[in-house]
């Protein structure tokens, strides 16, 4: 069982992979996956490398046939005889026999239950008696156990890799487009192997929608301990893109999982060179780890809070906060950090509100942001800005005063450990009170978690925004988006978040910093305020230029507010995992390929050189109608 308020890791059995084993008492493994062609052994090979020297543990090369599975054999031994022992794995989707063949060589095979013996997806709906049924479950097993014969021979790992877009139709006839379809698709397979006695397994569970894949992990974990299955997982968010968004919605994902203690290895999947990769599964992995042994948080579980099927929390609306409004983003106030007219940097603010301290700034016109300010200045400030929206803040220890001041939004900072008597009576008095919520714990999430859930307790129903503080100079940027994405995440997916607000003492531009914030609420689908690329990382499946596509697509759009855009490889996990895209691109052979409006194919086999004209020009023409 979860402990939501303190830091453990998950206790999992231990598997061996080569020279390398994970779960148990192992760190947390890094690994990525090579994007050249597995057939081309020196690239395959010298890539591997370049991932090894950056810190990867495992490398897994796309294994599409029997060619490809053999010559893993040659990449094995090249590896070796440079010195570089680190594992390969081999992925393998469609065909079992090829699984069977990259066992002799790979010291980990990947297989797909949504393509390991089902046809690949179609969307079809499928009708099936109990007794067929159970007949599709014969033919798994008499297809999947001869592979674990296999790799029990060799000692060789497997991976049950679970993709939301790649579920079968027979699992989403049954159970439709949920976590508990993408849970079963998995529980079929390790049902077999616990029945096989076959214990080298590991297991993830993947998509790009980070809702659906932390909350299929979850739900995972609970019904593996439901069948006292202990297996170690991997963790992933397929499709994060590349760049800064890339790396903060594989961090709201995959930290959320970590910060609960659950993951044995990653793999962070960024549209750029896989060595990139690297870099960032690692110090996720660090910043998550430190938490453990810190001091205890005796926190009670809220009465009705469901942590495997969250809802979010019920509030009363304040202004733009709480209810049923999206999360509001708090920057502190901006400076001339970036421009030099520090006045001009306040109105480009994008931010809901902005906190102003003391003082607002002379000069300010009409703005879209409200400000708070320091409750001792508030009716100053007031008198000062009348044609500003300004609320009042309050440290904890100011709550007798909060009566004192007719405002129409008031915000309070608590941190848990305040007394509950004392807050709860003061915001029941004064139902206008928003909760700022901070943490200096080594558990902040823990600390957090814990004050929401004492104040559903209390039955306290004021809105509640996070606050995270760190302390970053420019340097350190990615640090600081990654911290603060890992630290959110939780928060989000239980459905205790009213709003955001990201401090930093450091020199990191306060546009960043806001800019994150909002990329945080996007990462966790809460709130969408710019086009969302969906785009793989390639592999040896990609039979285009990945890379360059992205970027053109990406310039081509980048105006274009609250579009999702996936940009996809291949057909393995294009349509599934583009499923709820309004467009798709995805690769359909050597240089070809098909472009999709939300699941339906609408042109085939396109040339390359013409494909992205061909969907700006589906993509404006469906905005004018």
């Amino acid at each position: 069982m979860t402990d939501l308020f303190n830091y453990k890791r998950r206790e999992s059995s231990e598997v061996n992979v080569g020279g390398t084993p994970l779960g148990g008492n192992n760190p947390i493994r890094i690994q990525s996956m090579t994007t050249t062609s597995t057939n081309d052994t020196e690239a395959s090979v010298a890539q591997s490398e370049r991932i090894i020297d950056a810190g990867g543990e495992y490398v897994r090369l796309t294994t599409q046939g029997v060619r490809e599975a053999e010559n893993l054999k040659n990449i094995n031994a090249m590896l070796r005889a440079d010195g570089y022992m680190a594992p390969i794995v081999a992925d393998v989707h469609f065909n079992p026999h090829v699984a069977e063949v990259a066992a002799l060589y790979a010291e980990k095979v990947r297989i797909n239950p949504g393509n390991y013996v089902d046809p690949a997806r179609t969307f079809k709906s499928i009708e099936y008696t109990n007794s067929e049924y159970a007949g599709e479950l014969r033919k798994i097993e008499e297809r999947f156990v001869p592979f674990l014969n296999i790799c029990r021979m060799n000692n060789t790992a497997i991976r049950i890799g679970v993709n939301h877009g790649s579920l079968s139709d027979r699992i989403m006839s049954r159970y439709g487009d949920t976590p508990e379809g993408i849970v079963e698709s998995c529980m079929e397979f390790l049902r077999i192997c616990k029945r096989e006695d076959f214990h080298n397994v590991v297991i993830s569970i993947k998509a790009s929608n980070t809702v659906v894949m932390v909350l299929s992990v979850r739900l995972l974990v609970s019904r593996m301990e439901e069948e006292d299955m202990h297996y170690p997982l991997h963790l992933g968010v397929t499709e994060a893109g590349e760049g800064e968004d890339g790396r903060i919605k594989s961090a709201v994902g995959i930290g959320a999982l970590l910060a609960d203690g659950i993951g044995d290895t990653i793999r962070v999947s960024l549209s750029e060179e896989p060595e990139k990769e690297i870099p960032v599964a690692r110090y996720l992995t660090e910043y998550i780890s430190q938490r453990a042994g810190h001091l205890p948080i005796p926190a009670t579980e809220a009465k009705g809070f469901n942590y495997l099927h969250p809802e979010r929390r019920r509030t009363v609306a304040i202004g733009n906060i709480g209810g049923e409004n999206p999360p509001v983003v708090i920057s502190s106030i901006r400076t001339a950090d970036c421009k030099e007219d520090g006045i001009e940097d306040i109105m480009q603010s994008k931010a809901d509100y902005i906190y102003a301290g003391n003082s607002i700034p002379e000069g300010i016109g009409v703005s879209q942001s409200s400000f708070i300010v320091d409750f001792q200045v508030y009716k100053e400030q007031k008198k000062l800005h009348p044609h500003l929206n300004i609320y009042p803040i309050f440290p904890h220890n100011s709550i007798p005063f909060i009566s004192q001041i007719k405002a129409d939004m008031k915000f309070l900072v608590l941190q848990y450990g305040v007394s509950v008597e004392e807050y709860a009576a003061c915001m029941r008095h004064n139902p206008d009170i928003v909760a700022v919520c901070i943490s200096n714990h080594r558990n902040r999430l823990g600390e957090q978690r814990a004050l929401v859930h004492e104040m559903m307790n209390a039955g306290v129903s004021n809105p509640v925004v996070f606050c995270g503080m760190y302390a970053h100079n420019a340097a350190d940027k990615e640090k600081f988006q990654l911290e603060a994405s890992a630290d959110m995440g939780a928060l989000m997916f239980d459905g205790l978040c009213d709003g955001i607000w990201l401090m930093n003492n450091g020199d990191i531009c306060p546009e960043i910093i806001e800019d994150t914030a909002f990329g945080i609420l996007q990462a966790a689908r809460l709130r969408t305020t710019k086009t969302e690329y969906i785009s793989c990382p390639g592999c040896g499946r990609t039979l285009y230029d990945l890379r360059t596509t992205i970027a053109r697509i990406k310039e081509a759009t980048k105006d274009m507010k609250g579009l999702k855009i996936a940009i996809m490889g291949c057909i393995v996990n294009g349509p599934g995992e583009m499923a709820d895209a309004d467009y798709g691109y995805v690769g359909a052979g050597r240089g070809k390929i098909s472009l999709y409006r939300k699941k339906e194919c609408v042109a085939k086999n396109i040339p390359e050189e013409e494909a992205v004209d061909r969907l700006l020009e589906l993509v404006n023409s469906d905005m004018k109608q």
